[in-house]
């Protein structure tokens, strides 16, 4: 009876007018519900028949009215009905007409209840309606008639979404009657076909209406399909925020919001043109080159004018872009506006080289040019970055050198510089490195505040059919983790391209965030020009071959509506091919290639005009105590007031102190203390990394964090001096790859910068073996473009199982460029090297990387201070210690520190064995840990003047001079390398023929060390502990190579 007292037990639906109301109020809200609400408008005890005694006979009469109204009077029919409709008590009840009552009165009475609104159905209607609008706006994309050769749906499937009423075939009224009555009959909308014409109040979530608030169902549909069904797609409604939903409602469904210009399309049509007669050229100057032209998707060079048009609108003056070689050539020409005959002459097999290095194909190459936008007539600077044939290798390069150049010029919001990544639609479902430089995008040390991601989608990758390539709908979908917004458009339709890439633009300028435009285009050639593509997609080629160029069709549009003529038309292209003509004539006169003609990322200054260093010595690495003590004190504080640490920390911050009264420094502190200096000589320095801030073996400390406050935390390093550079220290997301490519990225930027980037392990360097070959290793000899970049990779045997011990150096060794049979300035100096002295510096210069293993503290601090000193910029690979970190014999005086000292290359013997070289009978040349085990057996064996130990700190380039000197203070020893690493590992196979053609291969190279192994390291601690003493009884049994040849 309770629910009865509370209006008949119904619980009351908002009325017609509330519906109505609720629907059109224009502003963003809350979720709206038709909430269950009880009616109180009428009290109870206002209704005596509904109390007392009475009330259980007319709970028991509408129980017999749910079961069947026609069981009770007409007037308990109608006061139920009525009240179920949402009529208070008080009203619902309609007394019948006396017996007097005329005909025409009982019909009146009989009219009131058939004239109840039926608001359930109103209300019903309207939320199938709304439903219908979001099943558009979240599926219509799958619909979209996006594949220009029309074989192929975009996301792989043929089936139409069950909740929208739509086909392939949209100009069908059959097939659409035939949807709409699946749709209806199911009982899925619960709409007619009569329902078409019905008008209906269009919710806050669509912009279909325009200035209209209601619309009926038949233009609803008709808009909706307008709006996500022809020629773009847009995923969008997986995004999380209301606003960013209602932005890009607002830009797709507005109607008539994709118009152009007559002055626009004309505009679109000359890029057009130079794009599609820029590819035609090439091909009839040198057919049978390779050149991955752009054929199918010409309309990529006005998406990307259009992208960097509007980006330069919006306050953008830098754009860094990367690319595949797909297009490559019409990019540098038509976009970055490379000199034609700079691109020409590369096809000229007689063209000689001149630079340093061994160069690389034509469309790897990058380019920097900065120059006036002609639209919007302001200065902007366009980067396109070098690349490896290793797609989306580039991804995580660009964003890191277009995070440098944010921070370089103050742009903490992405306001002045951004980046351009265009992807290939296999590569990027299939390559990792997108996934992992998607999950950059929003990490405060890592953003760029949005990028702009082109797919140019051929449908096919290589020979392999898409449908055979990923798992995924579309190509795109990895960006949906990172809640980029996604428009497919068809590459086909130039002004859909050109309206989507404006869309992006905006997009990227008002949100700084990630979004994606999918060109679904086709690939006119095979995978580069000599290919025959119909071995594996015939019907696709064949529908090709049919396929009528984009600039045809667009001309044809355009004259057939008068925005030209085809005199105008024809005009446009003639002029083009005067401008290539005139250039390939120009080509000719190209005698020399010069690759830094084609430099990404120049530093201006650092070099002389004619790209050389300034000189070829490098100062001393040492520092003035005074600063030495200043760092350490700070490195032993906490400069911030009402800041608490852990204890166990405050425990190692007085240690550094006592250290620093003891004028002695570990590992942690030389570290701080080479940091710290270049800093105040103006050298920004980035550290990054997995768990960096702390150190993977908790000795950095870095970052302090208040153990009271959340967040709250402390950089001490940028406390040291009022006016020094910043200090950036950052833990990286989980990645090596994506991490690694994003810190050499930065490194590229400027060369007055410290970029490190430290792995957990050294061996986790291994999943970023792509940077690491394809670009630290031979940047500089394939794109004349140097990099300063530090790695530190933990490295050591101390029984922790093959996964932990070893960075793999045989592998940095053997990608070393310097000959082991070659001792280098033997036979005559270089013209720049003027005296012995610049023996070392000159080795760096032209070596393509540096390798070293440091066993002390302070040879440490002088490494990483001569990387920023010398005259120009080389990769640093560092075996950092684990062990060392505590060693407690690893300690340095500040005496080796001071102004004077330098790096040593090697540490030659000091003690008594170097007072009688004459009596020494065997010389240890090792690197690294090894040492101190060495020294330690040495002196338990009592063999100190019998044995001499070397430390070899630079393994590359090899230090052949201070060698030769050691061999010669030791004419009676024998000599022994010797290495914790197994023998096909670590270092003997790159020192043993060096170290040969140091001596004049005088005496033999023996080794002591580990037995050849599959695996890095045993994973048994007492197997580990036994191969030690074996190689340590090697090194030290004077008779182990006796007898042998």
């Amino acid at each position: 009876m309770f629910h009865l007292r509370t209006c008949a037990t119904k619980l009351r639906p908002l009325t017609a007018s509330q519906t109505v109301k609720t629907i059109s109020q224009n502003k963003p809200a809350a979720p709206r519900t038709f909430q269950q609400i009880r009616c109180y408008s009428a009290p109870v005890a206002a209704e005596p028949f509904l109390s007392g005694t009475s009330s259980n006979y007319v709970e028991e009469m509408y129980y017999a009215w749910l079961e069947n109204p026609k069981s009770v009077h007409k007037s308990w029919d109608i006061f139920f009905r009525n009240a179920n409709a949402g009529a208070a008590p008080g009203t619902a009840y309609q007394s019948p007409p006396p017996l007097s009552t005329s005909l025409s009165t009982l019909t009146h009475a009989q009219s009131l209840l058939q004239a109840q609104p039926n608001v359930d159905k109103l209300v019903e209607d309207h939320l199938a309606v709304q439903s219908l609008i979001r099943a558009y706006q979240i599926r219509g994309h799958h619909v979209a008639q996006l594949d220009p050769l029309g074989i192929l749906d975009a996301d792989l499937d043929s089936s139409v979404p069950a909740d929208i009423i739509t086909s392939a075939d949209k100009l069908d009224l059959a097939v659409f009657k035939e949807r709409l009555r699946v749709l209806t009959v199911g009982g899925f909308y619960g709409l007619a076909e009569a329902d078409l014409d019905k008008v209906f109040h269009l919710p806050t979530t669509t912009f279909i209406g325009g200035n209209e608030s209601a619309l009926p169902l038949r233009e609803i549909i008709h808009r909706l399909e307008m709006a996500y069904c022809q020629h773009i797609g847009v995923e969008f409604m997986f995004i999380n925020d209301l606003e960013q939903c209602q932005w890009i409602r607002q830009k797709f469904e507005t109607p008539g919001i994709m118009q152009f210009t007559n002055e626009e399309k004309r505009t679109l049509l000359a890029r057009l043109v130079r794009s599609t007669r820029f590819e035609e050229f090439l091909h009839r100057k040198w057919s049978s080159e390779k050149r991955f032209g752009l054929e199918g998707c010409e309309v990529l060079i006005p998406a990307l004018k259009t992208i960097i048009d509007k980006s330069s609108e919006k306050g953008v003056d830098y754009v860094i872009m990367g690319m595949p070689h797909r297009g490559r050539l019409n990019v540098l020409a038509n976009v970055i506006r490379k000199e034609l005959e700079q691109i020409f002459c590369q096809f000229d097999s007689k063209l000689e080289a001149a630079d340093e290095g061994s160069g690389d194909v034509k469309y790897h190459l990058g380019m920097y040019h900065r120059r006036i936008n002609r639209v919007t007539d302001r200065t902007i600077t366009l980067s396109l970055v070098a690349n490896p044939s290793h797609l989306e290798a580039a991804d995580p390069v660009v964003q890191g050198k277009t995070k440098a150049e944010q921070f370089y010029c103050g742009d903490t919001e992405g306001k002045k510089v951004m980046s351009i990544l265009l992807h290939g639609d296999a590569a990027f479902a299939g390559q990792g490195i997108v996934y992992e430089t998607f999950h950059l995008s929003d990490l405060p040390s890592y953003t760029t505040h949005g990028t702009v991601h082109v797919v140019v989608n051929n449908q096919i990758g290589f020979t392999t059919d898409p449908r055979m390539a990923r798992s995924s709908p579309y190509p795109t979908d990895v960006a949906r983790v990172v809640n980029a917004p996604i428009f497919h458009v068809n590459a086909d339709d130039p002004e859909a391209v050109v309206y989507v890439c404006n869309v992006a633009a905006e997009w990227r300028s008002t949100f700084h965030k990630d979004v994606v435009v999918d060109l679904v285009c086709y690939r006119r050639n095979g995978h580069n020009e000599m290919d025959e593509p119909m071995f594996t997609q015939p019907l696709m080629y064949k529908q090709i071959r049919k396929q009528k160029p984009v600039l045809q069709k667009y001309a044809e549009t355009l004259i057939s509506q008068g925005v030209v003529n085809q005199p105008e038309y024809e005009e446009e292209i003639s002029k083009y091919d005067k401008i290539c003509e005139e250039a390939h004539a120009r080509s000719k006169d190209e005698k020399i290639l010069h690759i830094k003609h084609w430099l990404d990322s120049p530093w201006p200054g650092f070099f002389t005009l004619d790209g050389q260093p300034r000189s070829m010595s490098c100062p001393s690495t040492g520092v003035n105590e005074e600063d030495l003590v200043h760092i350490g004190k700070v490195a032993s504080s906490v400069p911030v007031e009402n800041f608490t640490i852990h204890g166990g920390l405050s425990r190692i911050l007085k240690t550094r102190g006592e250290m620093v009264t003891n004028r002695t420094v570990d590992w942690a502190l030389a570290e701080y203390m080479s940091f710290g200096s270049l800093l105040k000589e103006g050298i920004h320095i980035r550290l990054s990394g997995q768990d960096v801030e702390r150190g993977t073996f908790s000795h950095r400390h870095h970052v302090l964090h208040d153990q009271n406050v959340d967040k709250r935390t402390c950089i001490p390093m940028n406390h040291l001096w009022p006016n020094q550079a910043p200090y950036t220290v950052c833990n990286s997301s989980l990645s090596e790859y994506g991490v690694l490519g994003f810190e050499l990225g930065f490194a590229m930027a400027s060369p007055n910068a410290l970029v490190l980037w430290e792995a957990q392990f050294g061996d986790f360097h291994n999943t970023a073996q792509c940077i690491i070959d394809q670009f630290i290793c031979s940047g500089q000899a394939k794109w004349v473009r140097q990099n300063g970049i530090v790695l530190l990779l933990p490295h050591g045997m101390e029984g922790m199982g093959p996964e932990h011990s070893s960075a793999r150096p045989e592998r940095f060794l053997q990608m070393c460029n310097d000959d082991p049979d070659v001792f280098p300035f033997r036979n005559g100096l270089p013209p720049l090297l003027q005296k012995l002295d610049d023996f070392d510096v000159r080795q760096l210069y032209d070596c393509n990387w540096i390798v070293v293993n440091c066993s002390s503290p302070a040879n440490f601090f002088h490494v990483v201070r001569r990387q920023l000193l010398l005259p120009f910029r080389k990769p640093l690979i560092v075996f950092t210690p684990k062990s060392l970190l505590r060693h407690p014999e690893a300690r340095s005086s500040f005496d080796e520190m001071l102004p004077g000292t330098h790096f040593q290359r090697i540490i030659p013997e000091s003690g008594p064995a170097a007072q009688n070289p004459e009596g020494v009978k065997r010389v240890l040349f090792c690197t690294g840990k090894i040492y101190y085990e060495l020294t330690r057996e040495r002196k338990s064996r009592q063999m100190e003047t019998d044995v001499a130990i070397t430390r070899v700190e630079q393994l590359s380039p090899f230090p052949f001079d201070l060698l030769l000197k050691e061999f010669h203070k030791y004419p009676n020893a024998d000599l022994v390398w010797c290495q914790e690493e197994h023998k096909n590992q670590g270092y003997y196979d790159y020192v043993k023929p060096r170290l040969r053609t140091t001596i004049d291969r005088a005496k033999p190279v023996w080794y002591a060390g580990r037995e050849p192994a599959a695996a890095p390291a045993t994973g048994n601690k007492k197997n580990h502990l036994t191969e030690l003493q074996r190689l340590l009884d090697t090194a030290f049994n004077l008779d182990s190579f006796k007898g042998l040849s």
